[in-house]
């Protein structure tokens, strides 16, 4: 990894500013502004995220690449060309950093980055595909207008065959015939002399099968040299800011209530049964249940009861109502109030501290006796099928949460309780447990207005 974070930024020598779709072979020599480091690899987190969200709700390939443009268009388009090809690469190598850290990480980054470049060749005009696939040294050659001539007949009885992949006006390359196995035993191609015919948006496939191999590669030794030299040499500077942001929450901020006044202590039972979601309903039920919640259930739900608009003096009071049963008011009020008002940014340092994300609530890991972090990563599926019952969540509806849990997209799969206890849709996913809560007060209040 050759991008240095510094104070000033040093902008690429025009030999590195390219028009064409980045290969990200090597990175380059430069420095960025800190703030820069981090902001530019947010936001091609934004357009990665919104990619898996695609993937995970089953898009089709044209749906995909509308997505694909309207991701890139919202979060890394720039007026200056030079500026948007700096930003698109040092995003990438940012993050390159970040996801080469585990196993997991890596193939998720893999899996993502290869469809963004998918998808933005797709986007590509002729000439730059072109020239993106003379940058990768393929051995093809284009089929010139007079050889063209002489196989046309072939290309089109091909063309009809497979309904079809492609009509015998595209512009068509001779690979050799044993480099596109897939392409041969599907019959999708005509051979002859020991070259296949393969039409542009064929060929298109096997230079992103080109980039995957070699990203692929290259994360390993980004992560060798991550562990080797990199986290050690910037352990005070960019290694708490890489190690954050495969967890980062990117969404709104919910430290305090924006579109709903207060909530009551009075009104709480109502509204957990009516508006919180599954990881909240199950700490308050286990909360009412024990009057009593381990460390990271009482930070989850606390935080969470802070940002839809519970106001210090009645947290104080609705924990010291439960607790008070199990352990006495006296001994709350010497081991636990203090930390309800640390929350609220009265003691201590003065922070005012956030509500958990999905994300942060998802990577969580509750031991023995916890009942924090998400239902749909750390419930059995019994638990699960019977957590969502409860919330009127059954059928249909039921099977398609429990596949989304099973291909571990927790978030996708609250997404779809939401629907299902809503019976809306939620286009833009669940990734804040607030966000959960806010939503679902707009819709009821909309129902309640309709019937009023």
């Amino acid at each position: 990894m050759e991008v240095y974070a510094s104070k000033k930024k040093t902008p690429f020598s025009s030999e590195s500013v390219s028009t064409l779709l980045p290969l990200y072979r090597s990175a380059p020599q430069l420095e960025v502004r800190l703030e820069d480091f981090e902001l530019f690899a947010i936001d091609r987190l934004r357009v990665l995220k919104g990619i898996s969200d695609g993937l995970s709700r089953g898009k089709k390939s044209e749906e995909m690449k509308n997505l694909v443009r309207e991701l890139w268009r919202t979060n890394m388009m720039h007026q200056n060309p030079s500026e948007m090809m700096n930003k698109d690469i040092i995003s990438h190598f940012v993050l390159r950093l970040v996801y080469c850290r585990t196993e997991d990480l890596r193939k998720w980054f893999l899996k993502m980055e290869t469809t963004l470049f998918r998808n933005r060749f797709n986007l590509e005009t002729l000439d730059a595909q072109k020239a993106i696939m003379a940058e990768f040294d393929l051995p093809y050659k284009a089929v010139s207008k007079t050889e063209f001539e002489t196989v046309k007949d072939n290309l089109n009885n091909v063309a009809r065959s497979i309904n079809p992949l492609y009509n015998a006006e595209s512009i068509f390359f001779k690979v050799p015939f044993e480099e596109v196995p897939e392409l041969v035993a599907g019959r999708r191609v005509f051979i002859h002399k020991g070259y296949a015919y393969v039409a542009m948006n064929q060929v298109g496939s096997l230079v992103v099968t080109q980039f995957r191999s070699h990203l692929s590669k290259a994360l390993v030794l980004t992560n060798r040299k991550w562990t080797s030299t990199i986290r050690e040499q910037e352990k005070d500077r960019l290694t708490p800011i890489v190690e954050a942001l495969s967890t980062s929450y990117l969404g709104p901020d919910y430290s305090q209530p924006k579109d709903f006044s207060e909530i009551s202590i009075k009104d709480i039972d109502k509204v957990a049964n009516s508006c919180f979601p599954l990881c909240m309903r199950h700490l308050f039920e286990k909360l009412r249940e024990d009057h009593h919640l381990k460390h990271g259930g009482r930070m989850q739900l606390g935080l969470f009861l802070k940002g839809v608009g519970l106001k210090l003096e009645d947290a104080l009071a609705f924990w010291k109502a439960e607790f008070s049963r199990k352990v006495g008011a006296e001994r709350f009020d010497k081991e636990y109030a203090y930390s309800i008002r640390h929350n609220y940014g009265k003691e201590g340092k003065r922070t005012d501290y956030t509500p958990f994300s999905c994300q942060k609530i998802i990577s969580s890991t509750p031991g023995v006796g916890d009942h924090h972090g998400c239902p749909y990563r750390h419930f059995s599926e019994d638990n699960l099928r019977t957590a969502l019952g409860k919330m009127g969540v059954g059928g249909h509806p039921m099977e398609k949460v429990m596949e989304k849990v099973r291909d571990r997209h927790y978030q996708l799969a609250c997404t779809l309780t939401f629907e299902a206890v809503y019976g809306t849709s939620c286009d833009a996913g669940i990734n804040h447990p607030n966000q959960y809560f806010t939503d679902s007060q707009k819709i009821l209040q909309s129902k309640n207005g309709s019937t009023s």
